[in-house]
């Protein structure tokens, strides 16, 4: 894919980063990203909200604040009733509207499988822009949400997991990330970035290869859904999840104590998963009082960065 250049575009996808974004004033850049899928859990008003919530992570992820979103539909309109399709539409509403944002248009096309997702745009600061490109020696690595929502939701999908055994991974995946964009912005980070499709160790590892950096992560100390590893022991594994793992050989040193599942864990490909921030160890106390104040629950250290060859992780 050829990327233009041009001076108002800050970050385009050549970086990896979430979002893109271009300067449209001296004190104002535009945020924009795009997100959706096929349907992960049964309740299509859920499917929305996880859907819409994801999409909106990416602008969070770069400190922005939300203006309005578009969405993206595909429907099988001779098997699926539309009024099943409006239950989704409301739940990606509702989830704009608790994030300050509106829904102003979108476009739909007739598809063997229903998909749904937004085009989403914020704006932004330049200069209080956030992207992968900063973490530092010593830094702190933070991450706001447990993992572990591949894992489940494939396990509701082959019949393993009741869905109302799924009650933390929906509260979790509808949880807007704009309490923990606020904390990390009235803290002071040095990078940032949402854990999605790459998993935990995936998103870790392009900021590091973005910020020239390395990292230990402490695999014990990483917050894990309830059931999740019920669910990987009886072999509840995506396929994006091994992909994950696979195209991590050579980036990753794990210990050889370390079992197989608990490796694949940490590469799960999840869905609007939390922040991963790099911060001064210094400030996570400040970080912590900060996800306080918004009412969100304390965040989970799982390692540090540190100045050894870039873009390569020591797990223990």
């Amino acid at each position: 894919m050829p990327f233009p250049s041009d001076p108002r575009i800050l970050v385009d996808a050549a970086s990896r980063d979430d979002a893109a974004v271009f300067q449209v004033a001296p004190d104002r850049a535009l945020v924009a990203t795009v997100d959706f899928f096929t349907p992960i859990v049964d309740d299509a008003y859920d499917f929305g909200r996880i859907a819409a919530t994801n999409a909106f992570s990416d602008v969070y992820a770069m400190g922005a604040a939300p203006l309005f979103a578009l969405n993206v539909v595909g429907w099988p309109r001779e098997r699926l009733p539309l009024e099943l399709l409006g239950d989704v539409l409301r739940g990606g509403a509702d989830v704009a509207r608790a994030a300050g944002a509106f829904v102003v248009g979108g476009h739909s096309v007739d598809d063997p499988e229903p998909k749904y997702g937004m085009v989403v745009i914020g704006e932004v600061h330049p200069e209080r822009m956030v992207t992968i490109a900063g973490a530092r020696p010593e830094d702190a690595l933070v991450l706001t949400k447990p993992i572990g929502t591949g894992i489940l939701t494939t396990a509701l999908k082959r019949d393993l997991l009741p869905a109302s055994a799924l009650v933390d991974a929906v509260e979790s995946m509808t949880t807007l990330n704009a309490g923990a964009a606020r904390a990390m912005l009235a803290t002071g980070v040095h990078a940032a970035t949402d854990v999605t499709g790459f998993g935990l160790l995936g998103h870790l590892r392009n900021m590091l290869d973005a910020s020239g950096v390395a990292a230990e992560l402490e695999a014990g100390r990483v917050p894990v859904l309830p059931h999740t590893r019920e669910m990987l022991a009886r072999g509840a594994v995506p396929g994006g999840t091994q992909r994950n793992l696979d195209s991590l050989a050579g980036a990753v040193r794990f210990p050889d104590a370390l079992a197989q599942p608990e490796r694949l864990l940490l590469a799960d490909a999840q869905t609007s998963g939390g922040l991963l921030i790099a911060l001064a160890a210094e400030r996570v106390g400040r970080l912590q009082e900060a996800l306080a104040r918004e009412g969100l629950a304390p965040a989970a250290v799982i390692g540090r960065v540190t100045a050894e060859q870039a873009g390569t992780i020591i797990v223990r």
